[in-house]
């Protein structure tokens, strides 16, 4: 099972499960609340009348007396009320009275007048000086439908002349208890919905940090070069943090072995050079030849230069693994600084340049600078692979989503057995006029840049002759 599903199950179990208690404590609580609030209201009203039946009771005048009469004309008032949503037409209350001994001298519905009430618990208890309530079926055997009776003494002085009991069958208030529990199970319901949104939302929210941490230090294991994680203030921020510190120190020092290990194997032929004509250079030679070993001398020196400062350059973007500044470059500006630039080398090189632009407002997100160098440098191959007299073309394009940076020569192209090494560190095909070869990390420096910019880098050749250089990037 993943950690994402572990997490959420977890927190909705500890959440659900605790609401599920909850509620089933305060529906199971509903009815008996209800019903010890009934009994309360019906003590009150149990005495009240009990008081405004004393004075017919002791006369003995109960059954045509003002109490009586007064209590009927209320059971014919049609209430027309509402309460919490359920209509009220009736006074549901049943009053009996008994006198002394316990014998019903008063039935409101007329039917136990005359019985020996002395036994039931609210009579008994209320005639012995005591709280006196019971429940009982409504109808004789069956338990599902109960009436609540309540007692209140009926006293001429101190002295007990009756007891007056208050009836109300439970089944008029049950409503009140149904609606109040599915209140609570709705309520109920959308905390537990409320509670595992929550949860998918805090499970997403850790393990988005975790998905990402995740899928960098695999990256980081695959030797891939990805950006940093963003900013957390959490423990995931603080191991990302030091993942991406623990990666840097091991890139660090295996990035300084592998450059020393490639500069110093390129440096050894040409410092060879270099030491062989010096001494050459000892011995007495004729003006010619002398000429001859400076040059090699310096032709030497300018390779060495070469080849430290595009290996700095390159090792410079590669370091960084991603963009340090991003920002939107129009790559009509772009293309005509670029151009400018070369001016020199193509006049000293006897070529034409020739530029187009599909679109002069297209824009792409990233380090114009590296941009820039990365042009130069795919025109400077083309400057030094095309013949005196040649034209090299710089043109842009759109082709699905993508900008394409195009430069194309008119030399020998590549061949067969170079194709699949051009973007190689320090792999260099020897150019068609002199025979040299370049430093090897122009390429390589141009693949780079467009990986970090989301593109990439490929060098064809054309069906009509020569070389056609693409770089792809992302449109802004």
């Amino acid at each position: 099972m993943r950690l994402g599903l572990r997490l959420f199950l977890g927190f909705f179990l500890i959440v659900g499960l605790a609401a599920f208690f909850v509620m089933r404590v305060f529906v199971n609580e509903v009815k008996p609340g209800v019903r010890q609030a009934m009994e309360s209201t019906l003590v009150d009203a149990a005495n009240v009348l009990a008081v405004m039946a004393a004075d017919d009771l002791k006369s003995g005048n109960l059954a045509d007396g003002r109490f009586v009469r007064e209590l009927a004309l209320a059971r014919q008032r049609e209430l027309n009320a509402t309460v919490w949503q359920f209509p009220k037409r009736r006074i549901d209350y049943r009053v009996s009275i008994t006198d002394a001994r316990g014998i019903v001298v008063y039935d409101s519905t007329g039917r136990d007048t005359g019985r020996d009430n002395s036994r039931w618990n609210d009579v008994y208890r209320t005639l012995h000086g005591e709280y006196g309530a019971r429940s009982s079926p409504e109808v004789p055997g069956d338990e599902t439908r109960t009436v609540m009776h309540v007692a209140a003494p009926v006293r001429d002085g101190d002295k007990l002349i009756g007891v007056l009991t208050l009836s109300q069958p439970n089944h008029t208030f049950e409503p009140f208890i149904a609606a109040s529990q599915r209140n609570i199970i709705r309520r109920g319901g959308w905390l537990i919905g409320l509670s595992a949104l929550i949860g998918v939302l805090m499970t997403w929210w850790l393990m988005r940090g975790i998905n990402r941490l995740n899928r960098y230090a695999q990256a980081v294991s695959a030797g891939e070069r990805v950006a940093p994680l963003p900013p957390r203030r959490d423990e995931i921020g603080d191991l990302g943090r030091a993942v991406e510190e623990m990666r840097r120190k091991l890139e660090g020092k295996a990035y300084v072995e592998q450059y020393v290990q490639s500069l110093t194997h390129e440096m050894k032929s040409p410092l060879a050079a270099i030491r062989g004509a010096a001494e050459l250079l000892q011995e007495p030679l004729p003006e010619a030849e002398r000429q001859r070993f400076a040059h090699h001398i310096q032709t030497q020196e300018q390779r060495l230069t070469e080849t430290i400062d595009k290996l700095l350059a390159l090792a410079e973007v590669e370091q960084h693994g991603w963009l340090q500044k991003r920002e939107a470059v129009g790559i009509d500006e772009l293309l005509r600084q670029v151009a400018e630039g070369v001016d020199a080398k193509l006049a000293a090189a006897g070529l034409d340049l020739s530029m187009e632009v599909h679109d002069p407002q297209a824009t792409v997100q990233g380090d114009a600078y590296l941009l820039r160098q990365a042009v130069a440098n795919l025109l400077d191959n083309a400057i030094a692979f095309s013949p005196v007299g040649g034209k090299v073309a710089l043109s842009s394009a759109i082709d699905e989503g993508m900008l394409e940076i195009h430069v194309e020569d008119q030399g020998p192209g590549i061949p067969d057995y170079a194709h699949e090494r051009v973007f190689e560190r320090f792999y260099s095909l020897a150019r068609p006029g002199t025979g040299l070869r370049s430093s090897g990390l122009g390429l390589p420096f141009v693949r780079e840049v467009a990986r970090l910019h989301g593109g990439d880098a490929e060098l064809r050749n054309l069906q009509t002759g020569g070389a056609m250089a693409i770089l792809r990037l992302p449109t802004g």
